[in-house]
Parts: C-alpha cells; structure tokens; sequence
C-alpha cells in the first residue's frame, strides 16, 4: 500500500477571466464533459490510493458550500424520484461521487498573501505529521494516467526525495507563459524559470505546473514572510529551497496535461475530453468537419 494518504487540491481562486459565472460558482465546478474539473482532479487522486483530500476553497465566496453540497449531500430526493420514475440508473453517477475517498472543504486563510502557495499553507494542520502528501492545482487537468500515481510511483523508487514534481514537455512558443524546468547534472529540479522572455532563457523544454509530491519541510520554506515576484507567495519558490539541500524528482508525465486557466484552453480541454471519452465522440468529429 502507498505511503501517500493525503492530497490537497486547490481552488481557482476568483477566476476573473471567466465572469460573470464565477461570481456565483467556483471555477473548477465547471464540467468537463458530464463531471466538473474538481471532480476529475478528485478521479486522479483515488486512482492512486489516496486516502483523505483536502479541498481549499475561495474564501468569502459561496465555494465551500458547494463543494460540500456536491461531494457530501446524499441528494435523496433525487434518487426517490428516479426510482419512481423507473430511472434508478441515471443516479449512479451520484453514487460515485458519494463513494469517494473522504474529503474535507476547507477555505483559504484570509490572512495569508496572495499567491499559489497560500491554499497549501492553510491545509498545512492536515498533512504537517504526514511522510508526504500531494497537491493539485484545479487548474491543471491530465487526460491519461494520472500524474497523482506518477508521482506516488516516483517517491516510492526515491523515498529520500524531498519532493518530486510533475513534468511535461512543451514546444518553444508557449516557453514564455510557463515554469520552465532546469535540471541537476544528476536529472533532479536545480530550479525553475518562471515565464521565461525569449526561449534562449528556457533552461530546458520541460515545463512544470500544478502537481507536486511535497514532504512536510516545504513548510519551512513556505511561510507567509517569504513572499516573491510581484510579492505573491509560490509554491515553486519554496520547492527550489528544498531542492537546494536534496534532491527533487522530476517525473515526466505519463498522461497529457491540458489546462483550463482560460475560456479559451478550457474549451479546448473540454473538446479533447469529449473526443477521448464520450460515447458521442464521433458526431462531435463530424459535427466539426461539417461546420
């Protein structure tokens, strides 16, 4: 059994670029397909074993009450009235959700600065005493194996690794909008290049984004004091401290990551979802070639 219990996802915070719905839903509540992205990064993290997951939501927003309206309300109602319509079936995919790994909704500490490493500190009180544990970016979608086992399988061949980090290969125009990876002589993280200007910058073609195997020393780096660029407070900052007295393993993806930051890379998420998993894929094909 893996060592690895515990994973923490993180909210999208405000999400600004998806007004006007994100003033009223979460972000990562939008569906990809029939299931909404936090429900997809919750599938990744029960596909390797994990135990218990943490939710951190927006704070002051109404994120944490639908979160535990979606993963905890039994929604009786519901199946009774499917059931007398003869259409028990249809609540199956309810019954899934309510049979995941336990998961805990917790909202972000308002006292904390801005920054990606933020929702990690506030879950800190769950997973400080753990060996390690996993964090997902909402953000960061993986259509394939999931990068959570891959991460897990990594640390189990490199139990000694501080962290290890998830990592895909990207073509050099979009070097500039992503962590770009730089390697030890040894292939762990030396450090990364966050939005590199032109590519001669980019150490490597390696790109880093929101999935990490942590063990409980990030947190002497993540501290609200050591805030960095723009004075937010990164998760990435804190990673490279660590691989500054060990090693951070750097495990290529097995699946594809996609993201869904945007309106536009979310419908393109959304579309090789579909394509990859729906039993409509065809006429959507066909539907695009006619249009």
């Amino acid at each position: 059994m893996s060592k690895i219990k515990k994973a923490i996802i993180t909210d999208a915070g405000f999400a600004s670029r998806y007004l006007p719905i994100t003033k009223t839903i979460p972000k990562a509540m939008i569906p990809i397909g029939a299931k909404p992205v936090m429900q997809l990064c919750v599938e990744e993290c029960a596909e390797a074993g994990i135990e218990e997951i943490i939710i951190v939501a927006t704070p002051n927003t109404k994120s944490r009450e639908i979160y535990e309206d979606y993963f905890h309300n039994p929604a009786e109602n519901v199946r009774a009235l499917l059931e007398k319509q003869g259409k028990a079936k249809r609540f199956e995919p309810v019954q899934e959700v309510l049979s995941f790994p336990k998961i805990t909704v917790i909202e972000q500490d308002v006292n904390l600065p801005y920054g990606n490493g933020s929702p990690i500190v506030s879950a800190k009180e769950f997973v400080k005493d753990e060996e390690a544990f996993v964090v997902l970016y909402s953000d960061d979608l993986i259509l394939g194996k999931g990068d959570v086992l891959t991460l897990v399988e990594n640390y189990e061949k490199n139990p000694e690794a501080k962290a290890v980090i998830a990592a895909q290969e990207m073509p050099e125009e979009v070097w500039n909008k992503y962590g770009m990876i730089a390697l030890k002589d040894n292939g762990t993280l030396s450090h990364i290049v966050e939005k590199p200007k032109t590519p001669d910058l980019a150490p490597s073609n390696l790109t880093s984004y929101g999935r990490y195997l942590l063990t409980p020393e990030v947190f002497d780096y993540l501290v609200p004091t050591n805030t960095g660029l723009d004075g937010e407070l990164w998760t990435v900052d804190a990673i490279t401290k660590l691989a500054e007295t060990g090693n951070v393993v750097v495990a290529r993806s097995e699946g594809k990551w996609i993201t869904t930051g945007d309106p536009k890379s979310y419908f393109l998420a959304h579309l090789e979802y579909v394509l990859r998993n729906s039993d409509y894929a065809d006429e959507v094909k066909r539907f695009i070639l006619e249009a």
